[in-house]
């Protein structure tokens, strides 16, 4: 049963280039700033089905604004998940470092139970399903299904239905190729180590794309999209490559000028497994990343 609490949107067409707070003011009468800023604080403003509440997010012509004057009744709030979506099938969130995507043996707060627990506080009879995961230490967004159903459609036919998904990385060092791929079999020993081999090891066989966005001395910015998902393919494939990811312990080189793994899943594109319909869900640049480029390259001059 979906949240019979959301709010009703009133839906406005984008003809000309627009900040989106000035955007709301002129759409809802002149309202005061004040209340056009408490819309957007509280998941009151959707642009092409999102959820956005950034003042000064760009519309572009052609895009659909939805907006609300109605709070929802229990909005979830948590300093580990940011939701992003969400109809009676499925939700996107943005995970945040430092969470497990689902519970383990020993850990058992995970993304899901905060979806469960705000499934429960919004009475909606549903629970969250883990679809594909991403590393506790990394970033991103992520597809959780609220019904079997779309479960089960999502899990069946993963590699059809996502048509895009990238992720961005602040690597070590500057790139030497603009863009390429990366091809090996992947194989942990006893100790989860994830080892590489350009020849079948009797593991899996892994393909990441990456393309250089930005590079100096220091740092690179790259953009990876997966051809396969295995564990830890990323941040082995940028090992092999000579230029790994910031912050990772296990596979990197000491290089840690954010605090943090350097990676994070910024775009995924995918068929709802209801409707059909196409969605794409993108997410900023972590600014710690770009904030370690400009620093590397001020003191380079």
């Amino acid at each position: 049963m979906y949240n019979p609490n959301a709010p009703q949107y009133t839906v406005f067409k984008v003809k000309e280039p627009s900040e989106l707070l000035p955007f709301i003011i002129v759409c809802l009468n002149g309202i005061s700033r004040s209340k056009a800023k408490a819309i957007l604080s509280g998941s009151g403003v959707r642009v092409d089905r999102k959820i956005v509440t950034q003042h000064d997010f760009m519309l572009e012509p052609g895009m659909t604004v939805e907006i609300s004057k109605r709070k929802n009744a229990t909005p979830l709030v948590s300093r580990f998940i940011k939701l992003v979506y969400e109809d009676r099938h499925i939700c996107v969130i943005e995970k945040n470092i430092g969470i497990l995507s689902m519970a383990t043996d020993h850990h058992q707060f995970c993304v899901k139970t905060i979806l469960d627990d705000y499934f429960r506080k919004s009475r909606q009879k549903c629970t969250a399903h883990v679809v594909h995961r991403l590393d506790r230490d990394t970033s991103g967004l992520l597809v959780y299904a609220k019904t079997i159903e779309a479960e089960q459609i999502l899990e069946h036919n993963w590699r059809t239905i996502v048509t895009d998904r990238r992720y961005v990385a602040l690597a070590s060092g500057r790139m030497e190729r603009e863009k390429g791929t990366v091809e090996s079999w992947l194989k942990d020993n006893k100790a989860y180590f994830t080892f590489s081999s350009p020849v079948d090891n009797g593991g899996k066989y892994a393909v990441t794309h990456f393309r250089t966005l930005r590079s100096n001395d220091h740092y690179s910015l790259v953009e990876l999209k997966l051809e396969t998902g295995r564990k830890n393919q990323i941040r082995v494939h940028l090992q092999d490559l000579g230029h790994p990811v910031c912050g990772d312990i296990k596979y990197g080189n000491g290089d840690d000028p954010c605090g943090r793994l350097c990676l994070h899943a910024f775009r995924l594109d995918f068929y709802h497994p209801i409707t059909g319909e196409h969605l794409h869900f993108e997410t900023p640049m972590p600014k710690p990343f770009l904030h370690a480029m400009k620093d590397a390259e001020k003191a380079e001059k």
